[in-house]
Order: structure tokens, then C-alpha cells, then sequence
């Protein structure tokens, strides 16, 4: 069933070759489609992508949190670090070479939509991208996180448009701790902007949420240094990191899209056993926005179409950018191809 066509493809299409390997090339575009959105009604939108790796790869979208954008890491074409820099690379799951890595904008993420957004839609309108570039069917889906979120919509909507499943940190419902969370992280927005600075109530939001990423072990480990008395005032070890972290956020990010891309997590509902696709669910022990349980909720849903691992790290919910090479090694077996060598 199609719930999204696409009208246009690759508005001012880009084609640059990697100078290491002339059969890896790096494609950047967009497309103009027409999506029934669940909440929205019909709107006409433009979804961006760049497509990296030998024309004839096994294609594998790599989608995660709502911060992540479609450029992955850096290439000869691109050279800017991408948000998934230390999973992509030579030799890596996730190899150029031997994969052709999609990576999507989401819709929404351009502040230009201002309406509720669902996983669904997002899963709509990545079917409407295949169709444009003509690719009838991923080997793969990584999802990290709200790119989880994505990659189980479309596995029950377009299960024919995927071969397979590895959903990271990212479960068939939000938890209602990890939504009051939000919850707080968009009140802080809103108060921002009554007070006309924007600006500082998304910085806020994103020094609450990075409490809600990491672990208390981190912070323990990180900060444990006594405060300072600075201009007559209290100020703890912490404060730098979560001052830094605010503005680096905001200078990348509107504050329309955040706002629309955090309701849509907790907007996110699926029953897993719609799932037809099989599924590797990857869940970190100590992630307080999507605990363990729920995710083992998820594999039991799953039925023999799911299967679990589990990591323990300190970093909580930012496990899979941190723990770089235990997430690779998890990839590396859920990703091969029959008779390829690791």
C-alpha cells in the first residue's frame, strides 16, 4: 500500500567521486513529495539525502536521534565531520566500500513544518525516497535512537522495502518518565520565548535533556570536583559541559524543529507485533529514556522475528555514539552478507 508519492527528484543534484576509490561516489539531493501525514493532512514537503558508496552496494539507511541529519561522515565529497563519524569509515560495518549508506534530514528538521509530526510519517516519506531513487529494497535499516522509532514504521508499513532490522535504543512506546522529560525540555522553550529569548530556553532544553542522555556514573566520574564561587554565586563542576552543550545546539538547530521532532517520540505508538521484518534490538543497560524492560517488551512483541543484545556503558542513551566499536562489532554480524568474510 503507498501512502506518500514523490513528485521530484534531485533539485540541484551534486555527484562527487572519492579520490580513494573511483568506485565510491557521494550524492547529495532532494525530492519534492506529497504526504498524507497522520495529524497534519496532506502536505507538500522537501526531504534531503546524500547517498554514499558504489552504485551497485547493498544500500543500508543509517538514521538517528532527532539531532542527526543526513550527512553521516566526512568523504572526499563532503568533507565536514558528519553525526555518525566514528561508525562509518574503511573497514567498518558501515563501509563505504562495501555498503551504499543512506542518510535522511527528517522531515521537520528544517523548522519549516510546524505541525505534528509522526513515525509514520517519516516512515512514508523514506518509502517515497526509494521510489525516487529507484531502490527497490534496503539490505538494511540502523537505527539509533528516534531512527529506531522511524525504522520500525517502516518495517510494518513497507515491509517489502527492507531486508532487515537493528533498532538501537529506541522501543515500540516512549516511556512516560523519558516523555515527562520532554515534556519539561519543551516548557523550558516555551518559556523562552514569553520572555522573548528563544534562544535560552532551547539551550536549556537541550542541558535537561543531556541529563536524561548520559548517566549519574559519567557525571561521577566527570565532575566530581568541588564548586566555585564565581561573581558571588555558586557554580558546579557540570556547568561548563551543559553551557557548552546549549550553545553548540543551538547554533545548528531551530527551534520549531526541535519542538516538533521531540512530540514526535513521544507521539510514537506501534504494536511489535506488526513487525513482519526481523528485527535486532540493541537496548543499553542503564539508559533511563528507553530502560531495558521496555525494550525487552519490544523483542518478546517481536516473536521469533526478534532478536536482543545488550550493552552496559555509562553513557546511557549516547551509548551508540561513544561505544563506537562494540556497536560496529554488533553491526558487523547483523549486516553480512551470505559468504562474506568479516
Amino acid at each position: 500500500m503507498s501512502f506518500a508519492t514523490a513528485t521530484a527528484v534531485q533539485l540541484a543534484p551534486v555527484a562527487l567521486v572519492d579520490r580513494a576509490d573511483s568506485g565510491v561516489s557521494a550524492v547529495r539531493g532532494e525530492i519534492e513529495l506529497q504526504l498524507r501525514m497522520r495529524h497534519a493532512g496532506q502536505r507538500a514537503l522537501r526531504l534531503r539525502y546524500e547517498l554514499v558508496g558504489a552504485a551497485d552496494a547493498p544500500v543500508v539507511l543509517v538514521a538517528g536521534g532527532i539531532s542527526a541529519h543526513r550527512h553521516l561522515a566526512a568523504n572526499a565529497g563532503y568533507a565536514e565531520k558528519g553525526w555518525a563519524e566514528g561508525l562509518v569509515g574503511v573497514g567498518r560495518a558501515l563501509d563505504p566500500q562495501r555498503r551504499r549508506l543512506l542518510g535522511v534530514d527528517f522531515i521537520g528538521a528544517d523548522g519549516a513544518l510546524d505541525a505534528p509530526i509522526d513515525t509514520a510519517d517519516q516512515a512514508d516519506a523514506v518509502a517515497a525516497l526509494l521510489d525516487a531513487l529507484h531502490i527497490e529494497q534496503l539490505h538494511g535499516v540502523v537505527g539509533y535512537s528516534y531512527g529506531a522509532l522511524v525504522g520500525l514504521q517502516l518495517a510494518i508499513r513497507h515491509p517489502r522495502r527492507l531486508h532487515k532490522l537493528i533498532a538501537v535504543s529506541g522501543a515500540h512506546r516512549p516511556h512516560p518518565y523519558a516523555s515527562a522529560w520532554r515534556a519539561l525540555q519543551r516548557r523550558a522553550v516555551a518559556l523562552g520565548q514569553l520572555q522573548c529569548a528563544e534562544s535560552h530556553g532551547l539551550a536549556l532544553a537541550r542541558q535537561f535533556a543531556m541529563l536524561s542522555y548520559r548517566t549519574p556514573e559519567e557525571f561521577g566520574e566527570r565532575f566530581d570536583a568541588a564548586p566555585e564561587v564565581v561573581n558571588g554565586r555558586v557554580r558546579v563542576a557540570a556547568e561548563d559541559y551543559l553551557d557548552a552543550a546549549g550553545a553548540q545546539y543551538v547554533a545548528r538547530t531551530r527551534v520549531d524543529a526541535y519542538l516538533r521532532l521531540s512530540e514526535s517520540i513521544d507521539l510514537h505508538r506501534i504494536d511489535p507485533a506488526a513487525v513482519s521484518v526481523p528485527t535486532l534490538v540493541v537496548a543499553v543497560e542503564g539508559d533511563r529514556l528507553v530502560p531495558l524492560s521496555d525494550l525487552v517488551a519490544l523483542v518478546e512483541g517481536l516473536g521469533q522475528r526478534g532478536s536482543l543484545r545488550v550493552l552496559r556503558s555509562p553513557y546511557g542513551h549516547d551509548a551508540f555514539l561513544k561505544e563506537t566499536d562494540r556497536i560496529d562489532a554488533i553491526l558487523a554480524t547483523a549486516l553480512r552478507l551470505p559468504g562474506e568474510t568479516a
